[in-house]
């Protein structure tokens, strides 16, 4: 078979697998945020892969490991005086890295009754046994919106 050939069936046979892969980590994402929405911080951090090697940067500030990402969400969001918020997705885009990598970016914003707050994300999702996880989360933040009482 001539290369040309041999390249464009390669091609041909991996698009759908992408495109069912890519459709999976979107999946990921949309439960994360439906998660959130019901104030589930545990469904929402299913998202994550529950591994100490998991990694999460977001401003001067470095977490490695699931458990210290989780007492990081849980201390900001649902700490006395806290709230969780309304949080949306935007932006999305989902490429492939290898055949069990994925990279996501888009906008987040969290909306909540004093104040808006939002950024951008940038993922590196990972194909694990137990389905596709975030292993590296790089977010950052704007100002915070406050609202007028």
């Amino acid at each position: 078979m001539p290369r040309t050939l041999l390249a464009i069936v390669l091609i041909a046979l991996a698009v759908p697998a992408f495109a069912a892969d890519r459709d999976d980590v979107v999946k990921v994402l949309t439960e994360q945020e439906a998660a959130w929405n019901r104030g589930d911080l545990r469904g929402f951090m299913d998202g994550y892969w529950n591994s100490p090697e998991l990694s999460f940067y977001s401003g001067r500030d470095k977490r490695k490991g699931w458990k210290e990402t989780y007492e990081r969400f849980k201390k900001r969001y649902q700490a006395e005086g806290r709230e969780m918020g309304k949080l949306t997705f935007s932006e999305l885009t989902v490429e492939p890295l290898s055949e069990s990598k994925m990279i996501a970016r888009g906008r987040w914003k969290v909306e909540m009754k004093a104040e808006t707050l939002d950024g951008l994300f940038t993922l590196i999702v990972e194909k694990k046994p137990e389905g596709w996880r975030i292993v590296h989360d790089h977010t950052s933040a704007g100002e915070a919106q406050k609202k007028s009482p």
